[in-house]
């Protein structure tokens, strides 16, 4: 069921008496999710729980801090002392 662009709502899942749950097989094919990927599991207090793959999340935090990185390389630290 598609709810909007790039939105989908997956169905709901039950937590076992040792705290598993099975991620629905679409949710697996959409965000291509394999056997032995590592997840992350988020939480808000307020807002819940989310889940994303650690490599999606690595990686873009390693683009950040490329980013972050040659913001300050692009800075000449003479003209900043003058």
């Amino acid at each position: 069921m598609e709810v909007s662009k790039g939105r989908r709502f997956y169905g709901t899942v039950t937590v076992s008496e040792r705290g598993q749950i099975v991620i629905p097989a679409k949710a697996r094919r959409d965000f291509d999710i394999k056997v032995g990927d590592k997840l992350l599991v988020l939480g808000d207090l307020s807002q819940g729980l989310a889940i994303a793959k650690a490599s999606v999340i690595i990686e873009g935090l390693s683009d950040a801090m490329s980013m972050f990185k040659s913001s300050f390389e692009d800075t000449d630290p003479e003209a900043d002392s003058e």
